[in-house]
């Protein structure tokens, strides 16, 4: 049989910025490990003995704050290996250089990282019935907040004749960042799509369900290593045939983050990572009368002068407004939150105190 590949871990992104991040934080006993998947708590880690699979240890579980501080796939993480036929345990997560983070679905205030340390992000979107510029825009809103450089992938190129027109839109609302026409069932484009990756570098692939990121993973890999299914004809809608997210070692030395298709997409960024989606509207802001100016009605508003003018289209316009009226209710929710979380931690510590210090029983 033969031996499952391992990759070194230089080819899975290790550095030496890694190497003094994990010496100034960890004792002798641990090694450093990177996170191939996570599943309910549970963690498979790739490190320079094999895949191994593991647990947080229990200081880690009680100091761990939120959702977020937990490790997610693409994390660097110190773990102590077993010598024996036991689970590896995590102590610690190293500081992480990106971080796509969104709301958890139907929770309120929780975040959820879905990859971290990611490079290069593809936003993919299907040529289909899924092509939707409103929804690249707030994918793109999400990329500049994660720090990761976005690339737009648009698949399915065979499903469609006006590639061009398809292309132009893309980036008439993601101004500087490549668009990339290609079909995973045909090949097309693929030779462009493999030279934005280079060894050691982590890219992700995000993207709603049934625009065929599975398909793009098989055909970078050139095997069938993920499942994939067809989509509705009627409205292009696809199945999760990814389950959970999994971090892939390509041909070439780059990694893969592949990630389940998200049903909902949920803005957590701020004001910056919004001016870089809608960087006209950025632009025409700086001549506004007031430095608060909302933009809906405001004497001496630059940018409703840009839009009476067509300098900003409508579209956009609106697309803008939705995602600041969200990002705005997220923050408000998540102060209320951390109050909330900040008055049961004192809480906790105040009754550990009354504990410590009850007078002994004479």
């Amino acid at each position: 049989m033969d031996k499952p590949f391992i990759p070194m871990l230089e080819e899975l992104g290790w550095s030496p910025l890694w190497a003094n991040a994990f010496s100034a934080d960890n004792s002798s006993n641990c090694v450093p490990a990177r996170v191939l998947r996570e599943h309910r708590g549970a963690y498979s880690l790739l490190c320079e003995a094999g895949e191994v699979q593991a647990e947080v240890s229990g200081r880690f579980r009680h100091s761990a704050r939120m959702r977020r501080d937990f490790p997610t796939v693409g994390d660097w993480v110190a773990a102590e290996i077993p010598h024996i036929d036991s689970r590896a345990v995590i102590h610690s997560v190293l500081p992480r250089h990106s971080a796509f983070v969104r709301r958890s679905a139907g929770t309120k205030g929780e975040e959820q990282v879905v990859a971290a340390n990611v490079d290069t992000v593809f936003l993919v979107s299907g040529l289909d019935h899924d092509f939707n510029l409103r929804r690249i825009e707030r994918y793109l809103t999400l990329a500049y907040e994660s720090g990761a450089d976005p690339i737009i992938v648009l698949n399915k190129a065979d499903v469609l004749e006006d590639l061009e027109h398809a292309r132009q839109q893309a980036e008439g609302v993601a101004y500087g960042v490549p668009v990339l026409v290609v079909s995973a069932a045909t090949g097309r484009g693929l030779d462009e799509l493999r030279k934005t990756f280079t060894a050691g570098m982590t890219g992700a692939l995000l993207g709603s369900s049934g625009v065929g990121k599975s398909t793009l993973v098989n055909a970078l890999l050139g095997r069938e290593a993920l499942r994939t299914a067809a989509v509705r004809e009627n409205d292009s809608k696809g199945r999760h045939t990814t389950s959970h997210r999994e971090l892939i070692p390509l041909p070439g030395g780059a990694v893969l983050i592949d990630t389940p298709g998200m049903r909902e997409l949920q803005l957590l960024a701020d004001d910056s990572s919004l001016a870089q989606s809608f960087d006209e509207i950025a632009e025409a802001s700086v001549h506004c009368r007031f430095k608060d100016c909302s933009h809906t009605g405001e004497p001496g508003c630059a940018v409703q002068a840009a839009l009476a003018e067509g300098r900003i289209e409508m579209e956009r316009y609106e697309s803008y407004l939705r995602q600041c009226k969200e990002i705005r209710h997220h923050q408000i929710e998540q102060d209320i939150h951390q109050q909330i979380e900040e008055k049961k931690r004192w809480k906790a510590i105040h009754r550990s105190m009354k504990f410590h210090h009850k007078p002994e029983q004479r």
